[in-house]
């Protein structure tokens, strides 16, 4: 979704350069409007990855230096469940 909102971004500042370079209003309400949704979309995007991190019970996501849930002492390799 990064992709896609900062291409609303490219997309954005050209018309906003159309709308100076030809004094036209609708270009500029066009940039206006296409920067909005890539807010949006930006925001959207920011509270779905907010909310998959907080997911209980999910290890940690690529942080360095913090581990996943503690593993049971029972089921450690080589212990002696059945015997």
């Amino acid at each position: 979704m990064l992709v896609v909102t900062l291409a609303l971004a490219a997309v954005g500042f050209a018309l906003l350069v159309v709308a100076l370079m030809t004094g036209s209003v609708v270009w500029a309400w066009g940039c206006i409007v296409v920067c909005v949704a890539g807010a949006v979309l930006l925001l959207v995007s920011a509270l779905a990855g907010k909310k998959a991190a907080t997911v209980p019970g999910q290890p940690a996501s690529g942080v360095p230096g913090e581990r996943g849930p503690a593993r049971d002492a029972d089921t450690t390799p080589g212990s002696d469940e059945g015997d």
